[in-house]
């Protein structure tokens, strides 16, 4: 075994027993490249990456490849999840090289660690022809790689870096509308999602689209968001049998999943289905945030109650095994019903996808569509189906499972139980705020050190965290607060937001870098701008200040905000998808945020009845106690709502409708 023996990371350990002599990323490997003069691999992924356990099979697993790496090379091991710093930078050098990036991510680096050359995914005998060539260059024209490696490390500096913005600008409606109006012209009008493939579910993208079909009075936008839930919830990508989705479909049509299913997207999911159906209260999305949190629960969940980091795409060697099904193995299961069911998820003798007679089971019509060419009432189908599927599900859970990367991750965490709030907040289920209280209970008591700051990994040998880490986490323990009213939460979020912005605020900037003051120094200090399948942790966190500036009335997070939203404006227009999490805040700048306020014995009650009507550009306050600024002078005997913004207050509201007059007025 190599020196990933004694890792933590399921990644590492699962390249532990390669004849590469790998290294973890640290001092011994860096010092050996420093001492012997040789080049580096920087060999990057995560345990859940089909494409990374192709490349360890065909490349890493054998002896002739290793020989080339061992001789000419020193090898490193990174899991991108464990050292997403490492993996941004690396990520920017491919990205600038090739115009394009992903997992396995392979980078050719000097003794110093700064890149020379990288790609992705290699075949055999591309990989072991590159790194020869890659040797023969460095030793024999050194001064080229040295002026390369200058020129590309300058690059990964400046990338996705911003300038700093004096003038405050004012917003108004036509800032959002130019954003959209770009955007729009990639939407696709049949399958949704945006018109190329593969496709990613991007809940913020969607987040933001749907508060802006609303506040703007965009049915266009409103429709193409609503066919998109639609889609995602009927396609291959969704988990039809154990709830859940996959990390994107390789084609246009959601159909055919790449099978590997993340805590991030199911998190941010959840969140996006549940305000969904606040805005528009289809049942199609509370089943969806029903199953999907019970996938999380049965399939994530550790005994602690925190969050597990992702299921593997493989079972058995091969992608989506344990998912798929042939029709014969329906009708051995089903009997007489297999028929019933291969139409509802049109399964075939031949196959509906590439793997021959093997089938991802996805929908097309709707219930009562469907119903109705079967001759059956809407009612039965579903009862019928419900049956049918819980003994598919019982019979697959027989089979091998795809491997588990049992890495607790606070970033994840955090947007996980966000999830469980916002399910709370649209469906009023208990044991939703029940599992979102366990889960805050398990980020304080396992994910933070004796000086109160953040560890990004369970029980890590490295206990470091990051910028999205506190972004996150913060953005959760605001919307657990929002949904119980219980101040130690919010105060939680305060503490880690002056944390924040301790250890990772540049104020010369105006931007927070990725990685904090006192972490390991990289060839580069980088800043996470760019809104992807996870939003950036600079616009987190800067709708995190957002909301905290208003609750505590700090007008330091105020400031910060603004300088954040002011610096990214004139790069917003061009690219919206990569802004959303930016545009929503946004969004608020243009028409204000709603304090409300509900005061009282019974203000629980009447938050709950509050929530049901949508209003996205709104932070919840209030309990029995003056423990925030807004809420002094205004506790009393009876039940009361106040509703402020922009620094003034109506007059106190008696019930929901009185109050939401003051909002629609």
């Amino acid at each position: 075994m190599n020196r990933l023996a004694n890792s933590a990371s399921p990644y590492l350990l699962q390249h532990a027993n390669n004849p590469v002599d790998w290294y973890p990323w640290g001092a011994e490997a860096l010092q050996k490249a420093r001492d012997e003069n040789k080049l580096i691999i920087v060999s990057i992924g995560y345990s859940a990456c089909h494409w990374c356990h192709v490349m360890e099979h065909e490349s890493f697993e054998d002896a002739q490849v290793a020989a080339v790496m061992n001789d000419n090379f020193v090898c490193i091991k990174v899991d991108r999840e464990e050292r997403p710093d490492i993996d941004q930078i690396y990520m920017s050098a491919v990205q600038l090289m090739t115009g394009r990036g992903g997992w396995p991510l392979n980078c050719i680096c000097l003794p110093d660690q700064r890149p020379i050359y990288g790609g992705t995914y290699f075949r055999k005998s591309d990989w072991v022809s590159l790194l020869l060539n890659l040797a023969e260059f460095f030793r024999e024209k050194p001064a080229e790689a040295e002026e390369y490696a200058v020129k590309l490390t300058q690059g990964i500096q400046q990338y996705e870096s911003v300038d700093f913005i004096t003038e405050q600008a004012e917003y108004t409606k036509a800032d959002p509308e130019a954003i959209v109006t770009a955007w729009r012209k990639h939407f696709d009008p049949k399958e949704g999602g945006m018109n190329y493939a593969p496709k990613f579910p991007m809940p913020n993208n969607w987040q933001f689209l749907m508060r802006y079909a609303h506040l703007m009075e965009d049915e266009g936008v409103a429709n193409a968001v609503k066919l998109t839930l639609k889609k995602m919830a009927y396609g291959g990508i969704y988990d039809h049998i154990g709830g859940g989705f996959a990390r994107y479909s390789v084609d246009a049509r959601w159909h055919v999943p790449h099978f590997e299913k993340m805590l991030y997207d199911n998190g941010q999911l959840i969140s996006l289905y549940a305000e969904a159906y606040t805005w528009n209260p289809d049942p199609l999305y509370k089943q969806i945030v029903d199953e999907t949190i019970a996938f999380v629960q049965g399939e994530l969940t550790s005994p602690d109650n925190g969050y597990y980091s992702a299921l593997d795409a493989d079972s058995e060697g091969v992608e989506g095994k344990f998912y798929t099904f042939t029709k014969a193995e329906i009708d051995d299961l089903l009997d007489e019903d297999a028929t019933l069911f291969c139409i509802y998820y049109n399964i075939t003798e031949d196959g509906n996808w590439e793997e021959e007679e093997t089938n991802v089971f996805f929908r097309k019509d709707d219930d009562a569509e469907l119903a109705g060419k079967l001759g059956m009432s809407e009612a039965e189908l579903k009862e019928k189906i419900a049956t049918l599927r819980t003994k598919v599900f019982e019979s697959r859970s027989q089979r091998i499972r795809p491997g588990l990367d049992y890495k607790i991750i606070a970033s994840w965490n955090g947007l996980m139980l966000k999830g469980l709030c916002d399910a709370y907040r649209a469906f009023n289920n208990p044991a939703y705020l029940d599992l979102a209280i366990k889960n805050a209970g398990f980020i304080l008591n396992n994910l933070v050190d004796d000086k109160g700051k953040l560890i990004r990994i369970h029980q890590s040998t490295n206990p470091i965290a990051f910028l999205d880490d506190y972004a996150n986490v913060i953005d959760a323990l605001i919307a657990l607060y929002e949904v119980t009213f219980d101040i130690k939460w919010l105060q939680q979020a305060h503490e880690f937001t002056g944390l924040a912005i301790e250890l990772y605020y540049d104020e010369a900037e105006g931007m927070f870098f990725y990685t904090a003051a006192d972490n390991e120094q990289l060839i580069a200090r980088k800043s996470e701008i760019m809104d992807g399948v996870i939003p950036a942790s600079n616009s987190v966190m800067a709708r995190d200040l957002k909301k905290l500036g208003l609750l505590f009335e700090e007008e330091q997070y105020n400031a910060i905000a603004a300088q954040l939203l002011r610096n990214l404006m004139p790069y917003m227009a061009k690219y919206g998808s990569v802004y959303s999490n930016w545009a929503m805040l946004l969004l608020e700048e243009v028409f204000g945020t709603y304090e409300v306020a509900i005061t009282g014995v019974n203000a629980d009650k009447t938050r709950i009845e509050f929530e049901e009507n949508y209003i996205p550009n709104k932070i919840m306050l209030g309990g029995s106690e003056e423990n925030l600024p807004l809420l002094q002078g205004r506790i009393g005997d009876t039940t009361r709502i106040f509703i402020c913004k922009d620094k003034t207050c109506g007059l106190p509201a008696e019930d929901v409708m009185q109050a939401l007059k003051q909002i629609t007025a």
